[in-house]
């Protein structure tokens, strides 16, 4: 999705052009890995020169995807032109000092961490999970709470809605409790895909620029715009983002979605997943529907075989049923219909030449 990540940066960087914000905030994921592929690091320099080209300040930390360290990179050079990157948490945080007629405000930066790696860093400190780990983290950052704070940070805070296209750990064991960011005016948050505050509306996942699966298909993505007044002040809004492709999903039968008169006129060229409502399986389905939809991504069956789940029981006398009995009760089961006779009289002759071989 190079070319889709290219096309939507040059769209936030439009944003940026007519917003002119004092300052840009990246919480990661910057990279879907941690070593990323040369088209995605390329990408990401460009767009960080053009904002040094321009004299806007950027503020980026790794988030658990990313390696720390390669994100970081020449981080003390390119501080020099106004881009800000957060390297592996070793216990300090970094803080930059922004000021404006209201006074300071103080932008911290702090990576995705884990409990053990704080534990390691603090080992007299009790820390019994990611809430604990936030909560050390923080409190060793000596915030001042009479100036304004702002804190780019990369965890999951409890009670956020996830989707599909993100990591979850089983029993919400990543979670953190939001009152831990209570010193801080606004904190912008990575991690999750959809836009959404978490806790209170300062605290705020701005989701990402791009629908990654299809569980995202419903999100309007945007760019978040924060407004720090005075201290307390804090407005917020979103700005949409349109993508160069949509991820969207299609249904109805194999007929009627290759029908011209239901799908001219619609965006063939989005991300699609096509939800199939035939009875049966429609032969090399994919490459078929791809002629009309050349970016389909995924099939899906609906149908009575897949709408009711049913369950073979243990106590069957196979030995009192012939094979074509078994058979027509598995099919039935599988499929939540019987057999024709036309395919009862193909599954005795396929049985029959089994049972001769």
């Amino acid at each position: 999705m190079i070319e889709d990540q290219e096309y939507i940066l040059l769209k936030i960087r439009k944003i940026i052009e007519e917003q002119h914000p004092d300052a840009v905030l990246v919480a990661g994921d910057i990279f879907d890995r941690t070593v990323a592929s040369e088209e995605a690091i390329k990408l990401w320099d460009g767009f960080l020169v053009s904002l040094a080209g321009d004299h806007i300040p950027l503020f980026a930390i790794p988030g658990n995807h990313d390696s720390a360290v390669r994100v970081s990179d020449h981080s003390d050079l390119v501080d020099t032109v106004g881009i800000h990157l957060s390297g592996p948490y070793d216990g300090t945080v970094r803080k930059v000092t922004l000021e404006d007629g209201d006074g300071d405000v103080n932008i911290y930066m702090l990576p995705f961490i884990k409990p053990v790696m704080v534990r390691s860093i603090f080992p007299d400190e009790e820390i019994n999970d990611y809430t604990d780990a936030c909560r050390v983290a923080i409190a060793h950052m000596d915030v001042n709470t009479s100036e304004r704070n702002v804190l780019i940070t990369h965890q999951y805070v409890a009670g956020a809605a996830r989707c599909d296209s993100e990591d979850i750990p089983v029993g919400g064991l990543d979670s953190v409790d939001a009152s831990v960011f209570d010193d801080f005016d606004y904190v912008a948050l990575g991690h999750l895909h959809g836009p959404q505050s978490a806790g209170r509306k300062e605290v705020r996942y701005c989701g990402t620029p791009l629908k990654y699966s299809f569980s995202e298909k419903a999100h309007v993505k945007s760019v978040t715009v924060v407004d720090l007044g005075p201290k307390g002040t804090v407005d917020i809004s979103e700005i949409p983002l349109v993508p160069r492709h949509d991820m969207r999903e299609i249904r109805g039968t194999y007929d009627e979605l290759v029908s011209r008169e239901n799908y001219e006129g619609t965006a063939v060229d989005d991300y699609i997943l096509a939800v199939l409502t035939d009875e049966n399986d429609i032969y090399d389905a994919m490459p078929r529907l791809r002629t009309v939809y050349p970016n389909l991504m995924k099939i899906r069956y609906e149908n009575k075989r897949t709408s009711e789940m049913r369950e073979l029981s243990d106590d069957v006398d196979v030995k009192s049923k012939s094979p074509l009995e078994l058979f027509e009760e598995f099919y039935e089961t599988q499929n939540n219909d019987k057999m024709s006779d036309e395919q009862r009289e193909f599954a005795q002759k396929l049985i029959e030449a089994v049972w001769e071989g």
